[in-house]
């Protein structure tokens, strides 16, 4: 049996050409632009063809200084949290209903279809529309509010610091939950159908189903999505870009950490700082990431 293997080994170097598209791209448009961003934020450059001055950690020094990318920082996990929590409980109440066999709904595929929707847009363009629905001149939101009678006149919502980070959270919460909601269908899909046909038979009511039998065999999904949503909710752009015209308005309320990269990048010039908020913001996500995956390590073992 050795020598068989061993006379097969000859076969295995072809697997590298296969392989090798693959990490190719990776060197080249993941390892390379991360590693020069780390060499940019120990320089002083503003794009220009002039060689980048060599500063040491001065930017790193100013950025923990720095009152504005605090602020950044802030406004991006308070509008994180506030859309991931409902978006989750949303997705998973959807799925629960979505995947019961012993509930009657009409057109379930239907209804899946519609909530993943937005999910197919790009986020610019959702962002967009939603631009124009909160416009306070000739939004639709402000028009049907004052016509009956909610408000007696027009209401700016993208200057209002509490309504800007509330657009930008309701945004990210309707175009992510469809997606999230697909992730819990196929957990629950995969646990056992034995298990919820004899919680029926035993006379187990649909919430006492749901807290024992669905919830304990979706925390594999869950732990995904909160993974998942830690990443992308902390590296948010387009949406808080979009509605705040790039700039985080007002008062920087709507300012998320790559808004403030992308401004001081590539608005400011100063890339050498620029890639400095990049390294602060790459070490927040894996901060953030690895409390997720400890996380999920703790509920894997405990299955």
């Amino acid at each position: 049996m050795l020598n068989k293997l061993r006379a097969g080994d000859k076969y295995g170097q072809y697997g590298y050409i296969f392989i090798a598209p693959f990490f190719l791209v990776l060197a080249i448009f993941t390892i390379f632009p991360m590693c020069y961003s780390l060499y940019l934020s120990l320089t002083s450059w503003d794009g220009s063809t002039v060689a980048p001055k060599i500063v040491g950690f001065a930017n790193y020094v100013d950025l923990l200084k720095d009152d504005t990318f605090r602020q950044a920082v802030a406004n991006t996990l308070i509008i994180w949290l506030s859309n991931v929590a409902p978006q989750m409980i949303c997705a998973i109440g959807l799925a629960a209903i979505l995947t019961d066999k012993y509930t009657e709904i009409k057109g379930k595929g239907f209804f899946r279809a519609i909530y993943y929707l937005p999910n197919l847009v790009t986020m610019a363009s959702v962002g967009l529309l939603f631009y124009y629905i909160l416009d306070w001149q000739s939004g639709s939101l402000n028009f049907l509010l004052v016509k009956i009678h909610v408000f007696k006149e027009p209401f700016n919502w993208l200057q209002d610091p509490t309504a800007t980070r509330g657009a930008i959270s309701f945004t990210l919460w309707w175009m992510w939950f469809g997606y999230s909601m697909i992730i819990f269908m196929a957990g629950i899909k995969a646990i056992p159908e034995d298990l919820f046909e004899a919680a029926h038979v035993d006379g187990a009511n649909r919430m006492q189903t749901f807290l024992n039998i669905t919830i304990p065999g979706i925390k594999g999904s869950i732990m995904y999505n909160c993974v998942t949503s830690v990443i992308g909710g902390l590296t948010m752009f387009d949406i808080p870009y979009v509605l705040t015209n790039g700039v985080g308005s007002p008062l920087d309320k709507g300012l998320t950490i790559v808004n403030y990269m992308y401004n001081m990048t590539f608005k400011n010039y100063n890339f050498g700082y620029g890639a400095t908020i990049y390294a602060g913001m790459f070490v927040i996500v894996l901060i953030f990431v690895a409390i997720a995956f400890k996380m999920l390590d703790k509920n894997l073992a405990t299955n």
